[in-house]
Parts: structure tokens; C-alpha cells; sequence
């Protein structure tokens, strides 16, 4: 610690006469009020270059809000504990007691105990072998449900932990042989990766009924690792479900497939040309589509034989009309499947995601009133009032 006049303190400050240590300790309180003056400016000149009136009321976060059940308004009764009742079945099992002769029975005294129990069990089918008349070998099937040497408990069990549990490969691995379960790594990860085609079915199915039925779905991707590639994981969904599906590519085109919700064909109707007259194609390039007769493709191979068959693909010129032409059925395979009619799409105004009828989300539209540079009290007051209006009328 340094005094004012760069004067170091006294070796032993009981040394000091009593007017001595009066002089210093008016020093030191002329020091501190002088550092608490500059801190105060500091703080006002940080606010001002950022353009706030003192520190933002940051709210937490909604997460924990939004795993509880809403507070009832008026007061509540408070309620006591009361009967457990098992989500299982409950098995009776009587216990005898140790009696002298003579006694009297007085019926049961019920007490319900919950229990887990993990356990591997490991089954051999003898599946019986016939051979007909004619030579034909039948063979009985195994039960259903059954796909290779591990059952579907245990896959169900795999894929919970995994997923949902947010266990690690060494963890799991580690948990299922201490129970019992011979298991190698490599089979562990086949588990998790292989014959899930009723998995992939059934997103498919959800992605196709909520682009069918949703008023709006909200879009956005992120950069992400697949097959130790690097990728982009889009999201698509709103209140009612969610969809994610990784790609090596966050394109338009890219996106206008993910809503085709694995449809391959490629359409070319009222919506494909007014997407193609939207974004500049050519007249004489939609007239050469518009005067084929053939208006659907079953695939990406028959689209471009069609477009090549055209002399579209020869063409060299700004806008790209093959790939124009390519979005514009895309998109009237979504619509022509029945995806996102009169639906908004709302993202964070990336490019790729500006289809259709297009929202911009308010978080992302409150951002760019944010980001404009202010240079004077009135500049500051204005943008400060505008991001209040938009906050206030965000609630409603």
C-alpha cells in the first residue's frame, strides 16, 4: 500500500503521535473518496458506451420454470402426505407369523414396499427343424421382436441410457456386464447405430404430420460432427414437436429437401413457378418447363435428365437457372405433398430459410435494432425506446 506523495507508511504506526496518525487517516479518506468518485464515472461512461440506463434487468432463465407445474393463484390448502400408490401392479405375498396355540386370527396388516430389480436373463430357442415331402426345410420363427442375439428389453434399455440417460459407451458398457450381460464394445455400438429404421420411420412420420398440420414451424441449424465429418444439424419443429436431421450442407437446396420429409420426387406446379418468376428465372427458361408435358420427377437423376433434355444445363448465365429451376420443384414437392400450406417459416433470417411466407423471429429482430451504432443522447434515447416497444409488444 502506497500514500499519497508516494511517502511509505511508517515501519510501526503505534510510533506515531496521536496528531501524526489524525494527518494520515485524513490522507487515506481524501484517497478513497477520490477512487469513488472515479469508479462512479467509470461506471457512467460504460453504461453510456453501451448505451444503457444502469445495469439491464436480466431475468433467469425459463428451464427450471418450465419442468414444474404452474402455482395456482389464491392460496392453497396445504396437504399433508398421503398414500404412496405404486405406477405397477401390486403382487399380494402373505407372511406368516409366529403364534402360541390358542390365538385368534384378525386378518392381514398391509405394508407396500417398491422395489427395482436389474437383472440378465439369457434364453436358448430350440427351434424346431422340418423337412417336407418335397424337401423344402421350414424352420420356426423366433418370437417377434427378436433381431439378432440381444432382446429388445435390452435394446430399449440401451437406447434410454444412452440417449436420454446421457451415459457414456464406457459407462453403459461397464453397467450391463456388471449384471450379467456378456457384451462387447463393438456389439454395444452396433446397438446404437444399426437397424433402427423404425426409429428413422417413425421421425419421418412425425416431421410429415407436423409440416402437414402446424400453422408455423420454427427453423435453424448448427454446425455439428457426423461420421467424423463436419455438418450441419437443422432443426425444424414448434410447440407441438421437433425434428433434427444432419446434412453435410446447410444450403436452400438443402433445406427444401429436409421439407420434402423423405419424399424424392421433384414437382413442377402453380408454387415451383411462382418461386422461378420470384427469384429471377428467365421467361424463356420457365417457358421450356412450362411447355413440357411431363410435371413430375421421381427422383434427382430423372429431374436433371429432364433439365439437360431442356438445354438448362448448357446454359451459363446469372441466376443459376438449374439450380432456380431445381429449388422451384423442390418446393412444389413440399407443397404438392401437402407441407406448410399457408404455414409460416420463422428463423433467424439466414438465407437459406427465407421461403414461402418468411417471419423473422423477435429475439433476432430486437437483435439488429440492438446492433445499430448510436452516437449521441438522442440516438441512444431512440434506440432505447424502440427495443422497449418491441419487448412490450412481444408479451402481447
Amino acid at each position: 500500500m502506497r500514500f499519497l506523495g508516494d511517502v511509505p507508511p511508517p515501519a510501526n504506526l503505534s510510533d506515531l503521535s496521536r496528531p501524526e496518525l489524525e494527518a494520515l487517516l485524513l490522507e487515506l479518506f481524501g484517497k478513497v473518496s477520490l477512487l469513488e468518485g472515479k469508479l462512479a464515472e467509470q461506471r457512467e461512461e460504460i453504461a453510456r458506451l453501451k448505451g444503457l440506463k444502469g445495469r439491464p434487468a436480466i431475468k433467469p432463465s425459463g428451464m427450471d420454470k418450465g419442468t414444474e407445474p404452474p402455482k395456482p393463484a389464491g392460496p392453497v390448502k396445504r396437504r399433508f402426505r398421503g398414500k404412496v400408490n405404486p405406477f405397477v401392479e401390486i403382487k399380494d405375498e402373505v407372511i406368516r407369523a409366529d403364534i402360541p396355540p390358542g390365538s385368534v386370527f384378525k386378518g392381514y396388516e398391509s405394508f407396500e414396499v417398491q422395489d427395482l430389480v436389474i437383472s440378465a436373463k439369457a434364453t436358448r430357442y430350440l427351434r424346431e427343424r422340418w423337412v417336407t415331402p418335397d424337401g423344402t426345410t421350414i424352420l420356426a420363427p423366433l418370437p417377434e421382436g427378436i433381431e439378432g442375439h440381444f432382446g429388445p428389453e435390452l435394446r430399449r434399455f440401451v437406447l434410454m441410457q444412452y440417449h436420454q440417460g446421457q451415459s457414456t459407451i464406457p459407462r453403459l458398457l461397464g453397467l450391463l456386464r456388471s449384471v450379467g450381460i456378456a457384451i462387447s464394445k463393438r456389439q454395444l455400438v452396433r446397438l446404437l447405430t444399426q437397424n433402427h429404421a423404425a426409429f428413422i420411420a417413425e421421425a419421418q412420420d412425425v416431421l410429415r404430420a407436423g409440416l402437414a398440420t402446424s400453422p408455423y414451424v420454427s427453423v435453424d441449424d448448427t454446425g455439428a460432427r457426423h461420421a467424423a465429418k463436419n455438418g450441419y444439424c437443422t432443426q425444424i419443429g414448434n410447440d407441438w414437436f421437433s425434428w433434427f436431421g444432419t446434412r453435410a450442407s446447410k444450403s436452400r437446396l438443402n433445406f427444401l429437401d429436409l421439407l420434402r420429409a423423405g419424399h424424392t420426387d421433384y414437382v413442377l406446379n402453380g408454387a415451383a413457378y411462382a418461386y422461378m418468376r420470384a427469384h429471377s428465372l428467365s421467361a424463356a427458361s420457365i417457358a421450356l418447363l412450362a411447355a413440357a408435358p411431363q410435371t413430375q420427377f421421381a427422383d434427382h437423376a430423372a429431374w436433371r435428365a429432364h433439365l439437360d433434355h431442356l438445354g438448362l444445363g448448357a446454359q451459363t448465365v446469372t441466376p443459376d437457372p438449374v439450380q432456380i429451376a431445381t429449388a422451384a420443384a423442390l418446393w412444389g414437392s413440399v407443397q404438392a405433398h401437402g407441407f406448410l400450406r399457408d404455414a409460416v417459416i420463422l428463423s433467424d433470417d439466414a438465407g437459406q430459410f427465407n421461403i414461402g411466407q418468411h417471419a423473422l423471429c423477435w429475439v433476432h429482430a430486437e437483435r439488429l435494432v440492438h446492433k445499430l451504432d448510436t452516437f449521441n443522447d438522442q440516438h441512444r434515447e431512440a434506440q432505447t425506446r424502440v427495443r422497449g416497444l418491441i419487448w412490450d409488444f412481444y408479451p402481447t
